[in-house]
Order: C-alpha cells, then sequence, then structure tokens
C-alpha cells in the first residue's frame, strides 16, 4: 500500500520518446495550419503580446530544465524536454517572422512559412546566406531578439543538456559489466 511518501515510477523511456514525437509532429503541423495572417497588421496588439508571452513561457521552461540538471534533480528528462522546448521556440520565432512578413517593407525573400522556418533555422546556426533578409526595423529587432534568445536561453540549454549527457555516459562506463 502506498503511503503518500513514495514516488511514482517515471514513465517508460519508449513512451516518453513517443509522446514527444507526438508533440513535435502536432506542433508542426499546427505552425502549418494556424491562421497566423491574423496575427500581423491586423491585430498586433494580438501577435505582439503572445509572441512575447510564448517566448517568455519557453524561457521560463528551459530555465527550470537547466536548473533540474545543475541540481541533478532525479527522474528528470532534459533529453526529451529540452529538445522539445528547442523545437517550440524554433516555432515560435518562424511564426513571428511569418506574421511580420505579411507587412510591406518588413522581409525580402520571405513569403512562405516554409521560408520563415528556414529563415528562423538560418539565424540559429548564424549562417545567413542573404537570400532572405530583415529589412523592417520591427523584423531586424525580432532577429536581433533571436539572436539573445539563442545566446541566453538556447545555449544554456543545450549545455546542460550535454552537462546531462556526459554525467550518464560517465556512470555507465563505472559500473562494473553484466555477468
Amino acid at each position: 500500500m502506498r503511503d503518500g511518501s513514495e514516488q511514482a515510477a517515471p514513465a517508460s523511456p519508449r513512451w516518453v520518446w513517443a509522446g514527444a514525437g507526438g508533440l513535435v509532429a502536432a506542433v508542426g503541423t499546427a505552425y502549418f495550419l494556424l491562421p497566423l495572417e491574423g496575427l500581423g497588421d491586423d491585430r498586433p496588439w494580438l501577435g505582439w503580446p503572445l509572441f512575447a508571452l510564448c517566448l517568455a513561457l519557453l524561457a521560463a521552461l528551459l530555465l527550470r530544465q537547466v536548473r533540474d540538471v545543475v541540481l541533478e534533480k532525479p527522474h528528470t528528462r532534459p533529453g526529451v524536454m529540452i529538445p522539445l522546448l528547442m523545437c517550440l521556440a524554433v516555432l515560435v520565432f518562424s511564426s513571428g517572422y511569418y506574421a511580420l512578413a505579411q507587412r510591406p517593407g518588413q522581409f525580402t525573400g520571405l513569403s512562405t512559412r516554409a521560408d520563415a522556418l528556414y529563415f528562423t533555422v538560418v539565424t540559429l546556426a548564424t549562417v545567413g546566406y542573404g537570400d532572405i533578409t530583415p529589412k523592417g526595423q520591427e523584423a531586424r529587432l525580432v532577429a536581433v531578439a533571436q539572436i539573445l534568445y539563442t545566446f541566453v536561453f538556447l545555449t544554456a540549454a543545450a549545455t546542460a543538456l550535454s552537462r546531462r549527457l556526459h554525467a550518464v555516459v560517465a556512470a555507465r562506463d563505472r559500473r562494473p559489466p553484466p555477468t
């Protein structure tokens, strides 16, 4: 009988990965299907606060994962959560770029959601091919925000994930081989 002091066993890794994969697929599908055009010029009072709220929420969740790794909390799954949150951050920036591209003079070369996703990844990777360029002040500010967001939150999360994976591999190497 459980007395309340026992913790529930963590979910099977297979189910966790399947759930994370399903969530990424659902969010990716939503990115291509949601009416993001309504967040542009017609409703700037909705688009910017929603964009900022999503980024703040993702930053808080990423920092929580970083904290859990640094404090070595048991039963955390940064190998699932951190990549998932990073993917969501990419999609939030892509949505922002796509909504901005609906406004005249903000971008050259960005007209589809695939273009926005491409630009987000190119900016994240600091490649900058020059085929899509932010021309308007708002577009440039969002690009700067993405770069700073990447430096602070995504780099911290990737570092924490790398630290956790290193600890897992080191612990596995210290274990005696099965007999």
